[in-house]
């Protein structure tokens, strides 16, 4: 009948019937005295002794005897019976071909029970090939992935967990690569929601990859479809490592921020590219707080708590990004640091609901984060004032000055008035100054304590074109660090630097300061809120004032973290200290004299603002300090202001006096 069977199941079916038929005959010879002896004759004739050439033994008494050719076709086993279907000895070219169909070889694998080939052979139908580098693009027949994940999925429900073989081993490996392709699969046709479900299954490392990648491809995307992102992690996975088997969000949510403060590589047609998109790269790195902002659902465990652990998180790494943000939009420009504008957008009201609970506040100890980001939203209220000042001043210069509108004038004298109030109020807080009050845990011991400044940036010319650095630019930068404090310093303080090309950006240099740590500047109380010695060196970079370095190329920052660390050199906990202490350093003098500037504007234009000299007084106050934060170029400039300020003073006096 074989030959007739034009397709796999029918062959199949006929084959293991009749197999099915003859072990029954066997069975039932064992009933019936004398058939034994005859069946033992046919296996000999099947093993080739002599006697039995025939072709077929004949019964001795009744029927049910097999001829010897039919009987000598049945498979001893399972595997030669599936043998048979593929070789096409005895079966239609039809039933052959449906071997190879993957639903066929699917069902005999199962059929052996072969489950490591079984997982083998479909991930190798669904893997993608090795020069593809598209992490997300699944590959294969999207129900076949289906199909797999499932099927691991029934497997390891089945699998007995004290089970330590090698099947295990398979269904956890393999099937983990077939679950994470699936997962894939969800996240392309836009099921986001369902990822969580397959992705708690795989192992902590694949789950933790598999979320962060999505979250990377979905920064721009809808709120709507990033919430559901959020939502199926957090419906479907621990909070905190609690399993270490297991990913987790917490862990999830450390490596999106941590990678989101990396330089992103581009392709730039010149130099000015380079700069201006690197200070593009702020925005998507405001953009991950965002994830942190969303309410988590009312069915996770103790929500309240989860809730409050992500806004406090979302708090301190965006004063991390503030610091980095300030320090890289010190030029005076209309343009807006549109980073940590986004921040503030995304934070103000979640934290002003913080603010309000103070039992969170105390039971938490945040404090002194809170009084940063407030510190922070403040400064970047002052510089979007005097932007938008330097946005209509810039419009206004292209009009002859007779040409302008009492109108425009005014505009441009309310922008002003706004610019000075707002700085003022921030440079005249005594009780609290600004960025002055953060201090961390203070160290006193008799260990040898250093501290570290680590900086990724990138050199930019007066021009605003990056500079690309090379072997010979590193090493005179690094010279011109050096000079920056006195020979004295750097032995005393066992000062080291150190600058080489970024390894993952050529446009920019990796920057480690390293110093011991002293009273004042790290052990105990901070004498001076200027970031100490680490901040003075890097100050200098910042503000375009290296000696012997190219003249007015400056530190543009894109990454900056300093730390405590041991005599070995291994990092131990933040000095925030030192990147407050920097910032104070940069913003405050650039605050003064952009005051300076626009209190020269208004003189021009007949308006004396009030606050001029009272301007001048804090900058001279022993009381305020701000003095020694100022570098000499920018002492140069303050004194050339005052210069101008005072000449305009008088002309308009002559000419009201006249």
């Amino acid at each position: 009948m074989l030959p007739i069977c034009t397709d796999w199941e029918s062959a199949c079916w006929a084959m293991a019937k009749s197999w099915l038929h003859v072990q029954v005959d066997l069975e039932l010879a064992h009933l019936e005295p004398g058939r034994m002896d005859q069946f033992k004759s046919i296996g000999d004739a099947i093993d080739g002794n002599p006697g039995h050439s025939d072709g077929a033994v004949q019964p001795s008494n009744g029927p049910g005897i097999w001829p010897l050719q039919v009987f000598n076709q049945q498979p001893r086993q399972l595997s030669d019976l599936l043998q048979k279907l593929e070789s096409g000895e005895l079966v239609h070219e039809s039933v052959t071909r449906g071997c190879k169909e993957q639903q066929r070889q699917i069902e005999m694998k199962l059929m052996l029970g072969d489950i490591p080939q079984l997982l083998d052979m479909i991930w190798s139908w669904i893997a993608p090939s090795e020069d593809d580098q598209s992490f997300f693009r699944p590959h294969g027949d999207p129900q076949m992935i289906r199909f797999g994940a499932h099927l691991v999925l029934v497997l390891r429900y089945l699998l007995d967990d004290e089970n330590k073989d090698t099947l295990r081993e398979k269904i956890m490996n393999v099937g983990d690569l077939i679950i994470h392709m699936y997962a894939m699969f969800l996240f392309s046709i836009q099921h986001e929601e369902l990822v969580g479900i397959y992705a708690s299954q795989l192992a902590r490392h694949r789950c933790i990859d598999l979320f962060v990648h999505m979250m990377e491809l979905r920064l721009n995307s809808s709120v709507h479809v990033k919430y559901k992102i959020f939502l199926s992690a957090m419906g479907y996975l621990q909070f905190s490592p609690v399993d270490n088997s297991k990913g987790s969000f917490e862990e999830i949510v450390e490596r999106v921020l941590s990678r989101s403060r990396e330089m992103k590589v581009g392709k730039y047609d010149k130099l000015s590219d380079v700069a201006e998109q690197h200070r593009l790269q702020s925005l998507p790195k405001a953009m991950v707080i965002q994830w942190l902002c969303f309410t988590p659902p009312s069915t996770v465990t103790n929500v309240g708590d989860v809730s409050t652990k992500l806004l406090l998180r979302s708090l301190t790494h965006s004063n991390i990004l503030f610091r980095e943000f300030a320090l890289g939009s010190m030029w005076r420009v209309p343009a807006m640091p549109i980073g940590a504008h986004t921040l503030l957008s995304f934070l103000a009201e979640p934290l002003k609901q913080l603010s309000e609970s103070s039992d969170t506040v105390e039971v938490y100890n945040v404090s002194q984060n809170l009084k940063e980001f407030h510190d922070w939203s403040e400064y970047y209220s002052c510089d979007a004032k005097y932007r938008n000042w330097l946005k209509i001043e810039l419009e206004n210069a292209e009009v002859s000055p007779l040409e302008l509108s009492m109108e425009e004038k005014q505009r441009a004298v309310s922008a002003a008035k706004e610019t000075l109030n707002s700085s003022l109020s921030l440079l005249l807080r005594t009780e609290n100054p600004w960025l002055a009050s953060a201090q961390d845990h203070l160290y006193e011991s008799v260990e040898p304590v250093f501290v570290e400044l680590h900086a990724t940036a990138m050199l930019c010319l007066p021009s605003g074109e990056c500079l690309p650095p090379d072997a010979t630019v590193c090493a005179t930068l690094m010279s011109a660090l050096y000079s920056s404090v006195s020979e004295e310093d750097v032995l005393h303080r066992q000062l080291m630097i150190n600058v080489t090309i970024s390894s993952k950006d050529n446009y920019c240099v990796e920057v480690v300061l390293r110093c011991l740590a002293v009273a004042g500047d790290g052990l105990g109380s901070q004498e001076n809120t200027d970031g100490g010695i680490l901040g003075t060196v890097m100050a200098a970079g910042f503000k375009g004032e290296l000696p012997r370095f190219q003249a007015g190329a400056t530190i543009e920052i894109s990454r900056l973290d300093a730390w405590y660390s041991s005599k070995e050199g291994s990092l131990e906990s933040p000095a925030t200290y030192i990147v407050l202490g920097l910032c104070r350093r940069c913003c405050i003098p650039e605050v003064i004299l952009r005051c300076m500037q626009v209190s020269l504007s208004l003189i021009e234009l007949g308006v004396p603002p009030e606050s001029h000299d009272q301007l001048i007084e804090l900058v001279a106050s022993s009381e305020a300090g701000f003095l020694h934060l100022f570098s000499h170029q920018q002492l140069q400039e303050l004194l050339l202001f005052e210069r101008e300020y005072s000449i305009s003073q008088m002309e308009l006096e002559e000419e009201l006096s006249s």
